[in-house]
């Protein structure tokens, strides 16, 4: 049955991790960000995040976003230093045009730190996109 099931390739849409300025902790942390530079209007947008290592792993999570406009980007979660040595993983599934699209995106162990910032669609600030 799943192989009857069409995923049309998903194109434009990024996850990125952004380090930004926390007022509360009065510190830079780094936030996951979800960014939808196509056309397309996202609808039931979920992402599931989790992170593991070879001895740890971290609890899985759940976002639901709802409707994430074109051209538009959302703050989907905080993400710990601690983690940072973990591959991160956030898998996006979400409806646009009546068909379902889905994804899985990774940041490998050691990948989000400052050396690897870069210019990032849609946002003033600098980050990392997930592969």
């Amino acid at each position: 049955m799943q192989k009857d099931i069409e995923f049309p390739e998903v194109k434009d849409i990024h996850i990125a991790a952004v380090k930004e300025w926390d007022e509360a902790f009065l510190n830079q942390s780094w936030n996951i960000h979800l960014i939808n530079n196509s056309n397309l209007t996202m609808e039931v947008t979920i992402i599931v995040s989790r992170g593991f290592s070879n001895e740890q792993k971290t609890a899985t999570l759940r976002h639901g976003l709802g409707i994430l406009e074109p051209k538009s980007h959302r703050k989907v979660e905080f993400i710990t230093e601690e983690v940072l040595p973990f591959k991160n993983e956030f898998l996006l599934s979400f409806f646009a045009n009546g068909k379902l699209y889905d994804r899985t995106f990774v940041f490998e162990a050691y990948t989000i730190k400052d050396e690897n910032l870069n210019a990032i669609p849609l946002l003033v600030s600098e980050g990392i996109l997930a592969k």
